[in-house]
């Protein structure tokens, strides 16, 4: 049997506020398997960003392990986290978290240079004809609509052809069209890089073109039918 690309056990996540301590998630065992797609769904509040922050690293695990390709991220330094994410993941938020100073081919770019591609720019600008946005590499994202800035954001995470891709509402901020649009391309770049794809949504026709649905609640894990859709 195939070893899992990712894999969580016994996860744990508390976070300190104001009010004190809020545990986030409880006891979280899940296996991904390489090439799946997953949803990640549930009610707001119910830890699914924050799932998927711990699958990329970007929160740190209070207790149980996390690992990914065969590495335990829980391990890892800040700085071994980061060239783990920059060699093997790209992330898409909700919110674009595109540079504004940069223009889209900038922004694609980057990650690649950063990662010392001497090509940086002639895949980006291949990324952006991947998304339909060629006419559209010079202009800089407050010269683009929504749905323009999360397919730059797409190219950006794609640029690097990531073993893992995790995306966090990737339709969250835009209109019916251009989610149905961005949810086709995610599909489109799994399909043509062989990624495995976890996605946060509350988007039901999003979550059903997925091959597997896991359902949270109250930050642990619940029992999902495998038709149930997302709240």
């Amino acid at each position: 049997m195939t070893d899992p690309i990712l894999s969580l056990k016994d996860a744990a996540l508390s976070l300190n506020g104001n009010a004190g301590r809020i545990d986030i998630l409880h006891g979280i065992t899940l296996d991904v398997r390489p090439k799946e797609t997953l949803a990640l769904v549930g009610p707001s509040g119910s830890g699914k960003s924050s799932l998927l922050m711990l699958m990329g690293g970007l929160e740190r695990a209070t207790s149980g392990t996390i690992s990914a390709l065969g590495r335990d991220l829980t391990a890892l330094d800040e700085d071994a986290l980061a060239r783990f994410r920059r060699d093997h993941m790209g992330v898409v938020f909700q919110s674009f978290h595109l540079i504004p100073t940069m223009t889209a081919l900038e922004n694609v770019a980057t990650p690649l240079e950063l990662a010392g591609d001497r090509n940086a720019f002639a895949r980006a600008a291949d990324e952006l004809a991947n998304v339909g946005l060629s006419h559209r590499a010079e202009h800089y994202p407050a010269q683009l609509s929504g749905g323009e800035q999360q397919r730059v954001a797409l190219a950006r995470a794609a640029a690097p052809r990531p073993d893992i891709l995790l995306a966090d509402e990737p339709t969250g901020n835009l209109d019916e069209t251009n989610g149905a649009a961005i949810m086709d391309l995610l599909l489109d770049l799994r399909d043509q890089y062989g990624s495995t794809l976890v996605l946060v949504t509350h988007a039901t026709d999003l979550a059903n073109r997925c091959d597997r649905v896991i359902r949270l609640r109250d930050g642990r894990i619940a029992e999902t039918p495998a038709q149930d859709a997302a709240e």
